[in-house]
């Protein structure tokens, strides 16, 4: 038998993170997950999708999360059911997840969370290495011209700005890539 759920998804709340009687961290939250089609009006419809998760890993997934964050999630899915104080069956199904991934970059939680201190944070860790403006040695301005007028880049802005470096395999030369079918993987 198999049963698998890998989902992607945003929070729709921070992690709630208790802990058992017996002292085992259980958290608890929910995923919206875009629907690969858009309805009748051209919006987007989400599920919200319940999920669970235990022990050291509900621990840490509470502290590096929080509402409207990007994650992926691998579980399993788990029904159960209990009686209500009104005396109604209630059956509740969820994920259990047992692997998680963070998909935004460290800088993107931090800054969501608000300034600290009023100061705006920086991160160069996810800069493009074949960008010049991102080059921290050299305080993220480049002057490759030898010569002729530098460049302003407030900082290492990685947005395009025109620039192009001939060092950069991804750049858009306007030239085709031509792939042949023995260089596929499949």
């Amino acid at each position: 038998m198999l049963n698998r759920a890998v989902l992607t998804g945003r929070l729709t709340r921070d992690v709630d993170l208790r802990y058992t009687q017996s002292g085992t961290a259980v958290g608890s939250f929910s995923l919206a997950v875009d629907r690969q089609f858009t309805n009748q009006q051209g919006e987007r419809e989400a599920d919200f999708i319940n999920c669970v998760i235990w022990r050291k890993s509900a621990e840490n997934f509470a502290n590096f999360v929080h509402k409207g964050s990007l994650v992926g999630i691998d579980g399993r899915i788990q029904t159960r059911n209990y009686e209500n104080a009104q005396g109604q069956r209630v059956y509740v199904t969820e994920v259990v997840v047992e692997n998680f991934a963070l998909l935004e970059p460290r800088s993107a939680r931090n800054n969501s969370n608000g300034q600290q201190n009023g100061a705006p944070q920086q991160n160069n860790g996810n800069a493009n290495p074949f960008d010049n403006n991102s080059n921290p040695g050299n305080g993220g301005s480049s002057n490759n011209n030898a010569g002729s007028k530098p460049t302003n880049n407030n900082g290492g802005n990685n947005g395009n700005s025109g620039n192009s470096n001939p060092n950069d395999p991804f750049a858009n030369s306007g030239d085709s890539i031509d792939i042949s079918d023995d260089d596929l993987p499949f």
